[in-house]
């Protein structure tokens, strides 16, 4: 695959440039807006419990179902790019979003919020499965992992926008059925203002090259990004693989650890107004919103970032690990350390810390490998499949943090925190180490598939 990877190797060895940053930005937004709907759903149902009457229950749901419905979401949009490419459908999902965004808004009842907010998480978990695609397609072999993981950490950006937005509508006196609705319609914005850009984007060289076999297409595009003329001849040649068992072993490290990443994330980050108020019951709304956003700007914004421009020269095995082990002793010290939950300031540190160490650790990676570690004609699809898994692991931690305290108290609903964080260490054991690695490393899951049309692609810059 001599020419094939000659193509690619241009797109992989260019120094960073504007395309890549543009790429980024347009990828990144959809996460600060999934990011500012999984806090601001927390605080929406806060308002809706009294204003609706609305059970436990009830409540439950509205919180996960955009979750259950996102991984739903990443497995249907994954297979749709490796089936018709990445370029076809980007721009849909966030399209998805804004309607069902604004639809929210306008909700009734809980049925109709409730249908709403699937409609939502669809979006989401399409974004998940095709941005980190097309990021990680498009990035270079040196900073792939910064690329990609700076495109999650605008994540960062909208869990603390996300409170912030919450605690100045609050402040404002405006009524509270006012209140709410506001809030879920500012989460159609950054997702609107970048259907226009997903539309413009170019399909991948790497798609072309490896499922299309157009390298013409491939060499056009690379030649328009790099500025540089990069043309092709066509011969035949073999394709590397990847072996089955390597793959469902791979399936199993990025699905598993992904879904015990997101069961203590968002089981801790939905229910955090409840688990703020657990330590300061006097606290009202607001300040456990402000203390909220004080956590996420202290502690987490920054381990997204750090993670960013450290992923590529650690790795992202030993960080996903190390942050999976850090997060197992302060879940352990909160449900161990004795009254520990009765004084505000040592456990927001310590609560702190593991925010700290799931942003630069786990939350981040789970995001990266599954971009990288599979062969292009399934990448999307496994992609998706490892992301919805992290969403099922949502759906759980939104549904039964809230029972977990109330039967538990938050010492016995972190302790098994902790145990859900051991099991993230044991399922990374099994990823691969991409750092540094072209994705030409694994093209197809069998050699003899794609072996008869495969092209090489002699390249001339």
């Amino acid at each position: 695959m001599q020419s094939q990877q000659g193509i690619l190797e241009v797109l992989e060895e260019t120094p960073l440039q504007k395309f890549h940053w543009k790429t980024m930005f347009v990828a990144g937004m959809g996460f600060f807006t999934d990011a500012y709907d999984l806090f601001i759903i927390g605080v929406v149902t806060t308002l809706l419990g009294t204003q609706w009457n609305l059970s436990k229950a009830e409540i439950g749901l509205l919180n996960a179902t955009s979750l259950i419905a996102a991984a739903l979401g990443a497995v249907i949009f994954g297979r749709l790019a490796d089936r018709f490419g990445r370029k076809k459908l980007y721009g849909l999902e966030v399209a998805i979003l804004t309607v069902g965004a604004l639809l929210s808004a306008t909700s009734q009842n809980f049925e109709q919020l409730l249908i709403w907010r699937f409609i939502v998480g669809m979006g989401i978990g399409g974004d998940y499965s095709t941005s980190a695609t097309i990021m990680s397609e498009f990035s270079n072999r040196k900073n792939r992992g910064r690329l990609v993981t700076t495109v999650f950490s605008m994540q960062g950006f909208g869990l603390l926008v996300g409170p912030l937005v919450a605690s100045a509508l609050l402040w404002s006196g405006i009524s509270h059925d006012v209140v709410w609705r506001i809030m879920l319609a500012i989460g159609a914005i950054p997702a609107a203002a970048v259907i226009y850009l997903r539309r413009k984007i170019q399909e991948t060289p790497r798609f072309l090259v490896e499922v299309k076999q157009d390298a013409a297409s491939a060499a056009n595009v690379v030649s328009e990004l790099v500025h540089q003329d990069v043309t092709e001849k066509n011969e035949v040649s073999s394709t590397p693989f990847l072996k089955q068992s390597s793959f469902w072993f791979r399936l199993l490290g990025t699905a598993g650890s992904w879904f015990f990443l997101d069961i203590a994330f968002y089981g801790n980050s939905i229910s955090s107004t409840l688990i703020l108020h657990s330590i300061a019951p006097n606290a009202s709304l607001i300040h456990a919103t402000l203390l909220s956003a004080a956590i996420f700007l202290i502690f987490a914004l920054p381990g997204y970032w750090i993670s960013a421009f450290s992923v590529d020269r650690i790795g992202r095995k030993k960080i996903q690990f190390f942050g999976f082990l850090v997060m197992t002793l302060s879940f352990a010290c909160i449900a161990w350390i004795p009254n520990l939950t009765a004084y505000v300031m040592p456990f927001v540190i310590i609560y702190g810390i593991s925010y700290f160490f799931t942003e630069f650790g786990p939350n981040t990676t789970t995001f990266v490998v599954p971009a990288e570690v599979f062969p292009t004609e399934i990448r999307a699809f496994a992609n998706g499949i490892s992301a919805g898994a992290g969403k099922i692991g949502a759906f759980l931690g939104a549904l039964v943090v809230p029972i977990l305290l109330a039967h538990f108290s938050l010492p016995g609903t972190e302790g098994i925190m902790a145990i859900v964080s051991v099991l993230g260490m044991l399922t990374t054991l099994l990823i691969p180490e991409f750092k540094e690695r072209s994705l030409s490393d694994q093209t197809s899951m069998s050699g003899s598939d794609n072996a008869a049309h495969s092209k090489n692609v002699h390249l001339f810059v």
